[in-house]
């Protein structure tokens, strides 16, 4: 299946996990975990540090979550997500979203080949906002930047 097939497919699941919502209001992951939340998605915010982030309960882990979800996005730093992928396979997990702004070199490549060993479908490297139909003008900019080098998912 082709990276534009699974962003599609990622987008029509009403319900996901979010792995690495800020605590901060003003961070990025925030402003993408609200803009989920206005399109009418169920987004679970996981982050061990928190017990609600924006009055919705907020999970430690996504083992935790009831009822288990089938997708996760992750917004952490590459270097932290080789643990949470682990989870998100114990957990049952099969499709994720690993973000980023730059494609590949905005991931952890062990990440992915995990994934892949464990046939865990993976989005790399993309920004959410790029593909959501009510996103900002810089948004939709960014995705045709994206266009025009050839780096577009397709």
């Amino acid at each position: 299946m082709n990276t534009q097939s699974l962003i599609q497919e990622f987008l029509r699941l009403k319900r996901f996990a979010m792995l690495g919502v800020s605590r901060n209001p003003k961070e990025f992951s925030r402003a993408l975990f609200k803009e989920f939340l206005t399109q009418g998605y169920d987004v679970i915010p996981v982050n061990p540090s928190v017990s609600e982030i924006d009055r919705h309960r907020c999970y430690s882990r996504v083992n935790d979550i009831e009822p288990h979800v089938s997708a996760a996005l992750l917004m952490t730093p590459p270097a932290g997500t080789e643990s949470l992928i682990r989870d998100c396979a114990d957990a049952g997990i099969t499709l994720v979203w690993l973000y980023g702004i730059s494609g590949m070199k905005d991931v952890n490549v062990n990440t992915v080949h995990f994934c892949k060993e464990r046939d865990i479908k993976v989005i790399a490297g993309y920004c959410p906002f790029m593909f959501m139909s009510s996103s900002s003008w810089f948004h939709r900019l960014h995705g045709s930047a994206w266009k025009l080098l050839g780096k577009y998912p397709k």
